[in-house]
């Protein structure tokens, strides 16, 4: 294992990039696995989210709105075709926006069970963006949107906050070692 108090610190920003780089890529390969045990009805987690809750609750909100308009890019150029449907774009820099004013009010602890609310929540917040892109835009028509919207709500709310955990946690490892080493 390195030891990141060896490390310069254009080293660790280096590696930091990478690790960072390389969650990117995971999640995008999640986003198009569905593994036993990750759907539900016929819906899988957003990796994404997950991400953007991760970095948001250590960063400031310039930041964490850049990474959810990237992620929000990288999400409609991997399942949507132009005019399409509504933009993820919106609703991942809406969620890095409020987590990351949740957590410079300190409103918010970091532990699993924090995380996981926080991130049951803020589907709820992207998928309401996504319902209001269809209404504005009439993608669909409004009753079918708001029945849909409840189911894909709920479902996606438990299976993201269910597997929030498993991104969060070596996530948070890391970014943990690394301010640890660069206060130091």
């Amino acid at each position: 294992m390195i030891k990141l108090t060896k490390l310069s610190s254009q080293q660790r920003q280096i590696l930091n990039g990478l690790i960072t780089g390389a969650s990117v890529l995971l999640c995008c390969f999640l986003m198009l696995t569905r593994l036993p045990g990750m759907e539900l009805l016929g819906m899988a987690p957003n990796w994404f989210l997950i991400w953007i809750v991760a970095w948001s609750l250590k960063r400031k909100v310039f930041p964490s709105i850049l990474a959810g308009l990237t992620l929000g890019m990288i999400q409609d150029g991997m399942t949507s075709t132009p005019h399409s449907g509504p933009s993820h774009v919106i609703s991942l820099v809406l969620v890095a926006f409020v987590t990351a004013k949740l957590q410079k009010q300190r409103y918010i602890k970091e532990d699993f069970i924090s995380v996981a609310i926080i991130v049951f929540a803020m589907v709820i917040v992207a998928q309401t963006a996504i319902a209001v892109q269809h209404f504005i835009y009439q993608f669909r028509d409004y009753e079918n949107i708001f029945k849909d919207y409840q189911r894909i709500s709920l479902i996606s709310a438990i299976l993201t906050s269910l597997w929030a955990p498993v991104l969060y946690y070596p996530l948070n490892i890391w970014w943990e070692q690394l301010k640890s080493a660069t206060s130091d």
